[in-house]
């Protein structure tokens, strides 16, 4: 993990600071994913999402409040299979651009006014398939984003700073 201002350094890219790009939430288990402008973030996850509001599909073990896909990932996936990932059809809430797929390994993330702890990785899920495409689950495999846990409730929207901290 990147740690103190020359490990934040590492994670800039292109001249810029990672920044979120999109938020998406799903009401219950199985609902489109809708992407928001804006969103509050509590201990549970965030307002509106199917996770915060025990909605969503996972085992008890399993539990994830927010999920997080670098749009990098999504990128090279669509282009590499052709398949589609718009309208959160990758079912993460939040895609982030800027971040290398190493500073996601453990930490913590600010982003608005809401700080979140890296919690590993989150596979793909066999209910996935069922929401959308054939061949989604096995192109996520490997990138499909992280798991995060809420340190401190706010607020984040697209263009937030995301920033890594030790």
């Amino acid at each position: 993990m990147s740690k103190g201002p020359h490990g934040l350094r590492r994670i800039l890219r292109r001249g810029g600071p990672a920044v979120l790009e999109e938020i998406h939430v799903a009401p219950q288990a199985g609902a489109p994913m809708h992407r928001v402008d804006k969103v509050e973030v509590g201990g549970s996850g965030l307002a509106g999402d199917r996770y915060a509001t025990g909605q969503g599909y996972w085992r008890a073990t399993d539990a994830c409040p927010v999920t997080l896909i670098r749009a990098e990932d999504l990128e090279r996936i669509q282009r590499r299979t052709g398949l589609s990932l718009g309208l959160g059809e990758h079912r993460r809430n939040l895609v982030v651009r800027g971040l290398r797929g190493r500073d996601l390994e453990a930490g913590r993330l600010r982003i608005g006014t809401a700080l979140f702890a890296l919690q590993g990785a989150r596979p793909p899920c066999g209910h996935l398939e069922q929401l959308t495409e054939p061949g989604m689950a096995r192109a996520l495999r490997g990138h499909s984003g992280v798991c995060l846990g809420v340190l401190q409730p706010g607020e984040i929207g697209p263009g937030d700073v995301v920033k890594v901290e030790g």
